[in-house]
């Protein structure tokens, strides 16, 4: 094997992304980080190992699997749209409380929706335990028991905290978008693709 044109044979040696690998005179790619869009089911963790549950990354079909992380974790009995990548820092663009990444959910509750939430929402939710309240929210009622929610901020198990808070019950919730990237509607539950190109792109930017 040869890096720069230089004979190399520990299979230890450090390559950097800007060197050129042959390998028998035969130049090898380093392999690109990998950005996927998974329709995730209930009863699946968002978690890279759990010894009681299937996790997402079980299913993800893919090399090297034990490299990949989720961007921006769904409770257990949430479905919807999860990113699942290789690439920590576009990770961290999605996941850090400075990258305002707005998220959509469809929510499903347990007692009617009073029309008075829109603004309480907007205003921002006093969740228990914390010292500032929710930024402001978007919430559009679609009849008297679901609605769409989307918020900016990714707090622990946010959707259901702040519908609590103002004395009802959140019995499902599906993501269905994150930013700029929505979920692929023919995406049966459990099925994943690849991102495309401007999907990845619009989270740097």
């Amino acid at each position: 094997m040869t890096v720069d044109g230089k004979m190399v044979s520990n299979p230890a040696t450090p390559i950097s992304e800007s060197e050129v690998v042959h390998l028998e005179n035969t130049p090898i790619a380093m392999p690109g980080a990998r950005y996927f869009m998974l329709n995730k089911p209930g009863g699946v963790v968002s978690a890279t190992k759990d010894s009681d549950h299937p996790t997402a990354i079980d299913l993800i079909d893919e090399p090297r699997p034990e490299q990949l992380q989720i961007a921006g974790r769904l409770d257990i009995d949430a479905t919807g749209l999860l990113l699942i990548t290789d690439d920590g820092q576009w990770n961290h663009q999605i996941t850090s409380p400075r990258s305002d990444c707005r998220k959509t959910y469809k929510v499903g509750l347990s007692e009617p929706l009073d029309l008075v939430l829109i603004r309480k929402f907007h205003e921002g939710i006093w969740l228990e335990g914390e010292k500032r309240r929710c930024l402001p929210a978007d919430l559009e009622v679609l009849d008297d028991y679901t609605a769409m929610l989307i918020i900016s901020e990714g707090k622990y198990h946010q959707v259901k905290r702040m519908f609590a808070a103002v004395g009802n019950h959140v019995h499902s919730l599906q993501r269905l978008t994150i930013g700029e990237i929505a979920l692929d509607p023919d995406l049966a539950p459990g099925s994943y693709r690849p991102l495309t190109r401007p999907e990845i792109e619009s989270i740097r930017h």
